[in-house]
Parts: C-alpha cells; structure tokens; sequence
C-alpha cells in the first residue's frame, strides 16, 4: 500500500508539467507533437501515443444568443434556478421562455499515453489527456421539459453544434497502473477479472514477447458505494490501429485448420495469443475456441507452447471475461 501511495504522489508531482504542455501546445500538432513537448518536458519518461477514444461529449456552460457567457457550469446553474422555483420546472421554463440561453457541450476525445515503469505487466503509468472543443448545443426551455435531466441534455430535438472556440488540451489525469490495480485488489475478497487477466499475459507468450501495454490500455474510474467507500473500477482496451482482425472460422474447427487460423489472427493482431486475450475483451472470438485448443492437445495435437496451453486450461476450469 505504501508503494502504491509512492507512486500517487510521484505521479502529482508529475502533473504540472503535463498541464504546461497542454495549455502551450496547439491540438492542431496532433499526438505526435504532444509525445514530442513531454519527452522534452519529463525526459526521464519515455511516454508514447497508445490510442485515442472518442465519441463522447459532457455538459458545459450556458451562453446567450450574442455569445455572452451566462455560467460555466450547466447543471449547478439550473440545479440553483429550480431551487428558486420551489422546485416547479414548469414555473421555471415560463420565467426564461423570452430569453435565448443555450447549453454547450464539451466535446471532445481521449489521448492515452504510456511509458514503462517496472517490469511486470502492470508496471507503466498511464497519461490521460483530452482533446475538448465547446460547443454550443440545443436551446433552453425551447420545448417543456418533463425533467431536468431532459432540460440538461435532451435526447431528441437537439440542433446542430456549432464551435465556440478552438479545440484545446487539458490534462485528465496520470496514473501507474500497477499501484492502482493494488489498490483496487486491497478492497476485493478476490482478484477482478482485470488482474486475472495480466496474470495471464504474464504467463502466456505474449508476456514474454512484449509489454502489456504495447497493446491494452486501462480505462479506470472511481465512485462511493451506499456506505461512503471508494469502489475501484478498471476495464482493459485493446489499443489496435485500425479495426480488429475478424475470426470467421466454423464452430467445430479443430487440427491443422484451427492452428493455421489462430496462427493468422495472431499475426494480423500483432502477438501471440491475441486470439485468447480478445476472447476476454469481446465477441471478437467465440468460446469454443478454448475448449477446441484444449481439446486437440488431448488427442495429442499441441500447436501451443505449455505455457499457453495451461493458461487456457485453467481460464477453462473458471471463466472470466472483461
């Protein structure tokens, strides 16, 4: 527990000079100059693109019709206008009907990061940084809102986004994996199906050809239970450019064609065993493929190495998935 702590306070005493690279460095530079601006900034870490995750926007602020910024902060603002309406949003949409205020958006997506940091399969720390860009989104108390959620952001109706800035980095945060997964482990009566699963890198041919993180990154996060204690949350993503090699061998397949197939999809996926690792992760490769390994290595056809083999075996006598 206390290397895990060690490794927290490193990691803030790291965070000022990736904020200064965000606030200095134009999106326009794509990732590689971003790489380029924190090898210079923190030359003792060797951190490189993994993978960028986008698609996803959160709640910003209220702007009026001119431009003029009526609040930073959406959900607090509207939360303290229905307080002042005794909590009767129908009074409320009649109090701002002749005001044109609009929601904006952070839109925006995910830059991961790694650099080593030890030699197990969990040993690198892990950047975290955003590429956001405000938007200006659907117009308040337009339409009657039935709940406030629906006033906040709206699922249907809503009107095309429009940009009111440039984009712009902004740190999200920085973390050694190993310690967090230690810590997530302290709060469990048993190992989550994420530590089941570096356990197997570990063990497998892929551990001993390459770093966990060459190809899976950990998308984590943090919430309270019932009774105030912290619940730790991890879920593996495979970091693969481009779309995942597809798996369209015949349920049934056994022997030489099962090999050359499992053989092909780990060299379109980059390593060895990706075929068992995206089993876990996905729908990528179906299950029967581990119980038809095992099943040619009964009958003494072993395409596998021992260690591989006795990773499946054991992921068959208990099953997990991510």
């Amino acid at each position: 527990m206390k290397e895990a702590l060690a490794w927290s306070e490193h990691c803030k005493s790291l965070a000022p000079a990736v904020v200064e690279c965000c606030l200095k460095l134009p999106v326009s530079n794509g990732p590689g100059a971003l790489v380029k601006a924190l090898t210079q900034a923190l030359p003792e870490w060797k951190f490189r693109h993994a993978m960028s995750r986008g698609g996803w926007y959160r709640l910003g602020g209220i702007v009026a019709e001119n431009g003029q910024r009526v609040s930073d902060n959406l959900g607090d603002w509207a939360e303290e206008a229905l307080a002042e309406s005794a909590g009767d949003l129908a009074k409320l949409t009649d109090e701002f009907a002749d005001r044109r205020l609009y929601a904006t958006r952070l839109v925006g997506q995910t830059h991961y990061l790694v650099a080593t940091a030890g030699t197990g399969s969990a040993d690198f720390l892990q950047l975290e940084i955003e590429d956001l860009q405000e938007m200006r989104a659907h117009q308040l108390f337009a339409r009657q809102p039935d709940t406030l959620d629906e006033l906040l952001d709206p699922r249907s109706g809503v009107d095309q986004p429009l940009p009111l800035a440039m984009p712009f980095y902004a740190f999200r945060r920085l973390q050694h994996v190993g310690a967090y997964l230690r810590r997530m482990l302290a709060r469990r009566p048993e190992p989550a199906a994420i530590h089941r699963m570096l356990d197997d890198w570990s063990a497998s041919s892929a551990g001993h050809t390459s770093a966990y993180c060459n190809h899976w990154v950990i998308a984590t996060r943090e919430h309270l239970d019932h009774y105030q204690q912290t619940v730790f949350c991890a879920q593996a993503i495979a970091t693969r450019a481009g779309e995942t090699p597809e798996f369209d061998t015949d349920a049934g397949t056994h022997g030489l064609q099962l090999n050359e197939d499992l053989a092909h999809f780990d060299h379109e996926a980059g390593y060895p065993m990706a075929w068992y690792f995206l089993m876990l992760a996905g729908k990528v490769v179906p299950h029967w493929v581990a119980e038809a390994v095992i099943e040619d290595s009964r009958a003494g056809f072993a395409y596998l190495p021992q260690r591989d083999l006795n990773v499946v075996r054991k992921w068959l006598h208990r099953p997990y998935s991510l």
